[in-house]
C-alpha cells in the first residue's frame, strides 16, 4: 500500500488503466472503462469480453496531466473512453494512434517515434517520457494489429532523476529491450502488460515465463504485474508469472495491486 509520503504511486483500474501519481504529475495510462460482460473490437475480426468491472471510471478522474495510450485497442481506448477524455488532454502515443485520435477531434497529442522523447514541465519538476519500441503482433500478425509503444518515465527535480520507470505496453519479449537500460539508464520499476494474449492463435503479449524473462533482463527493484485477466482472450494467468519469478529467483520485488489498490512504485 502507498502511505502519505509517497510521491510515485499507482493506482489500478483494471486491464492496462492506472493512475500513475508522479510527483506533481498525474498521468492516466491505457484508458478502458466498460463493464463487465462487454466486448471491445480489436480489429480484422477479432473481438474480446470482458470479465471483470472496472475499478477506475471517467467520474474517478482528477485533473490530468496527460493519457499515456501504449496503442490503440479496443481493450486499451474504448468507446467510452472516446466519449469522455477530454479533447484538450495531451494524448503520448504512437503516430498510427494520434493520427486516428486526431481525426476524432482529439487535438492535444503527442505522436512518437521510438525513442523519440515528450517533455511535461511543472513546478520545479520536469517528467520526461521516452517511447520504447515493442513488438505486439509477431511475424505477419505485424501487419494486423496496431503498432504499439512501451514508454520509460523519468521524474526529474531539477538537473535530478529521481524516480524512472518503465510501462511495457503490449510487447512481446525481445533481448533487445535492454536497450532500454543502455538509452536511460537504471530503473526503479517495470509496470509489466502479461496475459499471453492471444490473436488468431498467436501469442501477441507476454506470458509468465516471457515477463521472467523481462526482469532477468532489466533487474529492477520492483515489478508491478497488470494486463493478465481482464479479458478472456488472456492465456497466462498472473499465478503463471508468479510461479516463474520465484523458480528463477529473480532479484527484485514483485509488487501485486489489486483493482482499486494505490500502491508505491519505489522500493
Amino acid at each position: 500500500m502507498a502511505g502519505p509520503g509517497d510521491d510515485v504511486t499507482l493506482t489500478f483500474g483494471g486491464n492496462a488503466t492506472t493512475l500513475l501519481r508522479l510527483g506533481g504529475f498525474t498521468l492516466l495510462t491505457d484508458p478502458n472503462f466498460i463493464a463487465r460482460g462487454q466486448r471491445v473490437y480489436l480489429g480484422k475480426g477479432l473481438w474480446t469480453k470482458r470479465l471483470t468491472d472496472p475499478a477506475i471510471l471517467p467520474g474517478d478522474l482528477p485533473d490530468l496531466d496527460a493519457v499515456l495510450l501504449s496503442h490503440l485497442h479496443g481493450d486499451h481506448w474504448d468507446r467510452i473512453a472516446y466519449a469522455t477524455i477530454d479533447r484538450e488532454t495531451p494524448i503520448v502515443t504512437t503516430q498510427a494512434a494520434a493520427r486516428a485520435l486526431s481525426s476524432r477531434g482529439f487535438r492535444a497529442t503527442a505522436d512518437l517515434r521510438p525513442w523519440q522523447v515528450h517533455e511535461i514541465g511543472g513546478d520545479g519538476e520536469t517528467l520526461r517520457i521516452t517511447s520504447v519500441p515493442g513488438v505486439h503482433g509477431p511475424g505477419p500478425l505485424a501487419k494486423v494489429l496496431p503498432p504499439v509503444m512501451g514508454s520509460v518515465l523519468e521524474l526529474y527535480r531539477g538537473a535530478e532523476v529521481t524516480w524512472r520507470g518503465y510501462v511495457t505496453g503490449d510487447t512481446l519479449y525481445r533481448p533487445w529491450l535492454g536497450e532500454v537500460l543502455q538509452r536511460c539508464g537504471p530503473l526503479d520499476t517495470v509496470i509489466a502488460h502479461l496475459g499471453g494474449t492471444k490473436a488468431l492463435g498467436v501469442t501477441v503479449t507476454m506470458d509468465g515465463r516471457q515477463g521472467a524473462d523481462l526482469v532477468e533482463l532489466l533487474k529492477p527493484p520492483v515489478t508491478v504485474p497488470v494486463h493478465y485477466d481482464d479479458y478472456d482472450r488472456f492465456a497466462s494467468p498472473l499465478g503463471d508469472f508468479v510461479r516463474e519469478v520465484a523458480e528463477r529467483r529473480v532479484p527484485g520485488e514483485l509488487r501485486t495491486v489489486s483493482r482499486g489498490e494505490t500502491i508505491s512504485l519505489r522500493a
